[in-house]
């Protein structure tokens, strides 16, 4: 490990500590060392507050040395104003002489604008270091910046014989068919908090009442989205209390907004999830964990969508009911976690 490599591996993982508070903005860290020693560091900690190079700047007693210092940055420090000023600024006025950056920031905005005010300024900067770490650290931001939707997560729990849900009675109450165990809904609650948005279909909303909140985890409740075509679901359900921000799809002419629950109307043809998925990128959403049920998750399979998939396989059997989705991509890994099994796909 180089001495770069070192620095920058801190950077980025100081930048975790952003994770589900800065979207839609990038994770990001820095790191100020002066003579081989750290001397600031600092992360972006929440949408519209300081970002990583102002906060690790902020916290060099002595200024003095920054003159003498390189500045560790895990994306390449902004070059316009947004909410807060450009960082490539604050690095000049400062007068620290070398920049090293994990990857280039492909927001229309800074673009390699960053880096250029900094060469221009004449300070050296370095490109590179460990950039596919810092690429997959934020990949929901990259994907939403390059494909113009957000980075969509797939996760379902199915039966060892195949099935999502068991088979429903007429008048049985709404509820969810149990297959995860405890510990795999932890997992599945620190997957919530991580993410910006979280999605199911009608027949999932009608038969579950899910309130799709992160009760087993510390952290922000991801906005609620849900296609609701002919607006089938009852009042009363908790997706309609307004506790948590939803997004409501509809084909019918839309309701007026109520509290938090809000009714966008959409024609449901073949470019249904490409409509969504770029509504709500506009909306700043720039991840979406698709929970169900198995006619959405087929469909935005089958369209190539996706980007992850997560799978939980259990150890108990329906023997009948709805079939899970089918699926392949590239496996990322297979776990056994007390009696299910779970799989972690990338899109091929």
């Amino acid at each position: 490990m180089t001495i770069d490599e070192k620095y920058m591996r801190r950077c980025l993982r100081l930048a975790t500590n952003g994770r589900g508070f800065v979207s839609p903005n990038p994770m990001v860290g820095a790191v100020v060392v002066h003579n081989n020693k750290i001397i600031g560091e600092g992360f972006h900690c929440e949408y519209g507050k300081a970002h990583a190079e102002v906060n690790a700047i902020a916290g060099v007693k002595d200024k003095s040395l920054l003159k003498e210092s390189t500045i560790y940055v895990s994306l390449e420090p902004c070059a316009h104003y947004g909410k807060t000023p450009p960082c490539a600024r604050l690095i000049i006025d400062n007068r620290i002489p070398r920049v090293v950056v994990a990857c280039l920031d492909p927001y229309p905005a800074v673009a390699g604008r960053g880096v250029k005010m900094l060469q221009d300024a004449g300070i050296e900067v370095s490109i590179g270091i460990l950039e596919q770490e810092a690429l997959e650290l934020n990949k929901e931001f990259f994907t939403a910046q390059t494909k113009d939707r957000p980075y969509i997560y797939l996760k379902w729990a199915q039966t060892k014989d195949g099935f999502i849900d068991k088979a429903r009675r007429d008048g049985e109450q709404p509820r969810p068919t149990p297959i995860s165990n405890d510990f795999s809904k932890i997992l599945v609650h620190q997957k919530r908090a991580s993410v910006a948005s979280i999605m199911i279909g009608t027949n999932t909303a009608v038969k579950d009442n899910p309130s799709l909140t992160t009760r087993y985890w510390h952290g922000k409740n991801p906005v609620r989205v849900v296609l609701d075509r002919q607006g089938r679901i009852p009042r009363g359900y908790a997706l309609l209390d307004g506790n948590v921000e939803t997004i409501i799809f509809t084909e019918k002419e839309p309701s007026p907004a109520t509290g938090n629950v809000t009714f966008i109307q959409v024609p449901f043809d073949e470019n249904l999830l490409n409509t969504i998925f770029s509504i709500l990128k506009s909306r700043k959403i720039i991840s979406v964990l698709v929970e169900g049920g198995r006619e959405l998750l087929q469909s935005i399979i089958d369209k190539r969508l996706w980007d992850e998939a997560f799978i939980e396989i259990s150890d108990i059997a329906f023997g009948d009911g709805v079939k899970a989705p089918v699926i392949s991509g590239h496996t990322v890994n297979e776990l056994n976690w007390g009696a299910s099994k779970h799989i972690h796909l990338h899109l091929l």
